[in-house]
């Protein structure tokens, strides 16, 4: 299938890998079909293409990459509806945000992906990890890579 987008122009992309967020994502819940493509000059980051919003594009990494003892805790509910056998095989990814020169991710609502059946879910975590988690000069990967 072919589709629509203002950031990387027409893509085709095989039905079977769109992501399904039955819920869509926070400020975001009419974009429920998604397709995760990689950044071809940067192997950090993916982007989250809505295929309902052409406009729609965000950029996602896994969040381990940049902080090495993220963990999240969430309701065992919030990953009933994602049909995961066991929660290891879960993809974790956040969002990347820029405000200004700062690069940040949020690990407070970061999103579940169950690749095997092509679902995800957006999930706000119990605990105090931040929205807006600053990436600095001290996380030379991004920096060099981007």
């Amino acid at each position: 299938m072919e589709i629509t987008t203002s950031r990387f122009g027409p893509l085709e992309i095989d039905p079977e890998d769109v992501l399904h967020f039955p819920a869509g994502l926070l400020g975001l819940e009419d974009c429920r079909q998604w397709a995760l493509l990689a950044d071809r000059r940067n192997d950090a980051v993916a982007w989250l293409q809505s295929v309902e919003r052409p406009e729609v594009a965000l950029p996602v990494v896994s969040p381990r990459r940049f902080v090495p003892g993220y963990q999240m805790r969430i309701a065992r509910r919030e990953l009933a509806g994602l049909g995961l056998d066991d929660v290891k095989a879960a993809r974790v990814l956040s969002i990347l945000g820029k405000t200004g020169p700062t690069i940040t991710l949020d690990l407070k609502a970061p999103l579940v992906i169950n690749l095997a059946r092509s679902l995800g879910r957006q999930v706000v975590t119990n605990g105090d990890l931040p929205v807006r988690f600053e990436l600095g000069s001290d996380h030379p990967t991004l920096r060099r890579s981007a």
